[in-house]
């Protein structure tokens, strides 16, 4: 299913007059054996997707949060390899759409075609790597688009809108939007300049776009998504499940809902 099974969770989302929202979790923070219980309690809290972070060891757009998160997972020994064999375990119970977010040294070390492979055999939908330039990623593309797995890419606040132009045509699924200069982390607020920033690049892309980094609040959730399509929300999602908060959780995410039931 791959890309269809993104664009079907978040069309259906659009459609219904609501906005998308895309939890960010580490794999393995808590445990790998935690990994299907927390999916399905963002699912059943009206998340969108999922956005599953890989541990690494050098990841370089994680703010404190997400960083500490990792090193949970690392020390309880959790690889890419044994995240996507987890994915599969509980592959066939899984409807919500699952994007791995992992930095490209991993991939390399993998090898991109076994990567996309094992990503497919995993029921894995979609990919996220931050760190890796729009003009390197022929090969990594091929790899995912052969198995169908959604390339999403990332839009910096600094990008020209040339540069957006070229984003916006090579991303699938939806675009993130990079709401600050700097790494992930909570935030007080956004510059005014932000909603003129999302607005101009809904006029070069006609995938959904979401906006992430910096967004920990109702008040966030509701502030950008009068902007754009959806929000990814890292940081804070990370903090209240490692603190067990799980009604906080699902008011986070059900501040994404304009229409309700």
């Amino acid at each position: 299913m791959g890309k269809l099974k993104i664009d079907e969770a978040i069309g259906h989302v659009l459609r219904n007059g609501d906005k998308a929202f895309v939890p960010y979790i580490m794999a393995g923070d808590g445990g790998l054996d935690q990994l299907e219980s927390q999916i399905q309690l963002l699912a059943d809290a009206g998340a969108t997707v999922i956005e599953l972070g890989i541990p690494f060891s050098d990841p370089v757009a994680d703010g404190p949060t997400i960083q500490e998160s990792g090193q949970r997972a690392l020390k309880n020994g959790v690889t890419l390899r044994k995240v996507l064999n987890e994915l599969k375990r509980f592959k066939q119970d899984r409807e919500i759409p699952v994007v791995l977010m992992t930095y490209i040294n991993p991939i390399y070390a993998y090898g991109p075609k076994q990567f996309a492979e094992d990503c497919e055999a995993s029921g894995v939908d979609g990919v996220i790597i931050p760190d890796i330039p729009l003009e390197e990623t022929d090969h990594v593309a091929e790899a995912l688009k052969e198995h169908e797995i959604a390339f999403i890419r990332l839009a910096s606040l600094t990008s020209t809108p040339e540069r957006l132009a070229k984003i916006s045509e090579q991303t699938e699924g939806f675009l993130y939007a990079v709401t600050v200069n700097g790494i992930t982390g909570t935030h007080n607020g956004f510059g005014e300049s932000l909603g003129d920033h999302l607005s101009n690049m809904r006029k070069l892309t006609n995938n959904p776009i979401f906006a992430g980094f910096g967004v920990s609040s109702p008040e966030h959730v509701r502030e950008l998504t009068e902007h754009c399509d959806g929000v990814i929300v890292g940081s804070k999602i990370v903090d209240l499940l490692h603190n067990d908060n799980e009604d906080e959780i699902r008011t986070l995410i059900q501040s994404a809902k304009i229409t309700h039931v």
